[in-house]
């Protein structure tokens, strides 16, 4: 099965739900489509004439980018400077959401030996943050209003180092190989059980027991190999592949030639996808994972 848009349909990066991972598509005027990523299916797909902002996603509801403006190939961003202004002028990451009243959860997540960072998500998401940041293994410590989460995972980070942001390069070199699931259920308990066991944690944050979540079969790791080649997306160049797993933002494709090659769904979100011939071979750059930026994520 071959992934494409139609005409004038972009890209808008990929999105995971209860039922796995999907590409978005979307174009004024219209609904999102999905496009479901499971195990083995085919993406094989050209870039158009270049990338464009995918606009503003808030409540649910999407606005346009008025001016549908171009954005460079290479950033992880897929939106102009206007549409992320305004994207964060209401955010609980950039801190422009103080009054939210939804309850939050603190979470700490798994990513590799010595990579576990603290964070917090909306409980009404119910874990679909921690898929998004390719977190390999995850524990709730407890939830409680916005400003109780934040300052737990303050108090976390001062007393414990735990980070809030790992470089995303440092994720993408941890998935292969994974040690067993016992060992990152021990390394997560072991920081869950020093973290309650912290002064100034906020009263009205309720503490939670040390349930361990692993993503071994929504990512589908035992398709992940060392070594991926990170595929650079340019104008009129192919990708061509069978999905093997995806983690995060990450689909990790295998192709005929036997090497597998990591293609960021940060940076196809923006562009125009139209099937590719069905004799079609990959032309897109590829790099080394190692000589990644290391962009926080």
């Amino acid at each position: 099965m071959v992934i494409a848009a139609e005409r004038d349909w972009l890209c808008a990066g990929l999105r995971w739900s209860a039922d796995g991972p999907a590409l978005v598509w979307r174009r004024p005027g219209h609904d999102e489509r999905f496009s479901p990523l499971p195990p083995g299916r085919a993406l094989s797909f050209a870039t158009g004439a270049g990338r464009h902002c995918v606009g503003v996603r808030r409540g649910g509801r999407h606005t346009p980018c008025p001016t549908g403006a171009g954005v460079p190939a290479t950033v992880a961003s897929a939106q102009c400077a206007d549409c992320a202004r305004l994207d964060r002028s209401r955010s609980v990451a950039a801190d422009t959401l103080a009054d939210d009243p939804r309850p939050y959860d603190v979470y700490l997540a798994w990513f590799g030996p010595g990579l576990i960072k603290v964070g917090i998500t909306a409980t009404e998401r119910q874990g679909a943050r921690l898929l998004e940041q390719a977190a390999l293994s995850y524990v709730l410590l407890g939830r409680g209003p916005l400003m109780a989460a934040r300052r737990a995972e303050a108090v976390l980070g001062a007393a414990l180092a735990v980070p809030d942001r790992i470089p995303y390069a440092a994720k993408r070199a941890a998935r292969h190989p994974l040690p067993p699931s016992q060992r990152r259920a021990q390394e997560l308990a072991a920081t869950h059980a020093q973290a309650l066991g912290l002064a100034g944690l906020p009263e009205s944050l309720q503490t939670l027991p040390p349930t361990v979540v692993h993503h071994d079969e929504a990512f589908h790791t035992e398709g992940i190999r060392t070594g991926g080649a990170l595929v650079e997306l340019a104008p009129g160049c192919t990708v061509v592949g069978r999905v093997a797993a995806v983690a995060g933002p990450d689909i990790h494709l295998a192709t005929s030639e036997g090497r597998q090659l990591i293609v960021d769904a940060r940076q196809l979100a923006g562009w125009p996808l139209t099937a590719a011939a069905p004799d079609a071979r990959t032309t897109a750059a590829v790099r080394a994972t190692t000589a990644e930026p290391e962009a926080l994520f």
